[in-house]
């Protein structure tokens, strides 16, 4: 039976394309996209209790703890009883992901499964003009001439971020870090994992799954 109202939660490593797939699912199943470092940058920004808090600890290079993050979700969510809604970047503990199933009925967890070398691949090919900040991509968007700007003609640099190493050391705490949330909500039915290598891959299997779930505001027929 499909229900009126749905709630997820997207998981998935840096550069799995995270941020494109929740896009397209809030976009085709009118749901509201909650990001909690959206949510945490406007908090600070507008300098609210649950803010104030979360900057002291962040100012002090910590980890906003458990119940700061929690009250701050939970809060929002309230404000959204009567939509369906995605969650993203939270729980990223399983504390965290203890308490939303606690305070909230989710009825889905989509998790991203794409190899870290195809992510290491797909940003090691990131390059920046420093002074504007536009990116290239020696792939999917190169530099008319090979290492300098388009606009300046003034070389390009390839931010520490965007490192093979660094990216890797990422992924791998990620991993670390995630694997039992992604375990807590695989014991208790709700994880539903979908692997690919890009995101044009990922999402007719992300529609398909969740079109059972939710009524998509259009139906879109993809080749197999």
């Amino acid at each position: 039976m499909i229900s009126k109202i749905f709630r997820a939660v997207i998981m998935g490593p840096p550069g799995s394309g995270k941020g494109t797939i929740s896009t397209r699912i809030v976009k085709d199943f009118n749901m509201k996209h909650l990001s909690s470092g959206d949510l945490l940058r406007s908090q600070i920004l507008n300098k609210t209790t649950a803010g104030q808090l979360a900057k002291g600890y962040i100012d002090h290079g910590k980890l906003v703890p458990d119940n700061v993050m929690v009250d701050l979700i939970l809060n929002e969510l309230q404000n959204m009883k009567s939509h369906s809604w995605l969650l993203d970047g939270f729980p990223r503990t399983v504390t965290q992901a203890g308490a939303l199933l606690k305070n909230e009925p989710i009825d889905l967890v989509v998790n991203l499964n794409v190899p870290f070398e195809v992510i290491i691949d797909r940003i090691k090919g990131r390059w920046t003009h420093a002074p504007s900040g536009r990116i290239y991509h020696t792939e999917f968007n190169p530099p008319k001439v090979q290492g300098k700007d388009d606009v300046t003609g003034e070389d390009l640099i390839q931010r520490d971020d965007d490192k093979p190493e660094t990216v890797r050391k990422r992924l791998e705490t990620y991993q670390n870090n995630t694997q039992p949330v992604l375990q807590y909500f695989r014991d208790h039915g709700l994880l539903e994992e979908f692997t690919g290598r890009y995101s044009n891959e990922i999402w007719p299997k992300v529609h398909s799954f969740l079109s059972t779930k939710t009524e998509p505001l259009q139906y879109t027929h993809y080749g197999e």
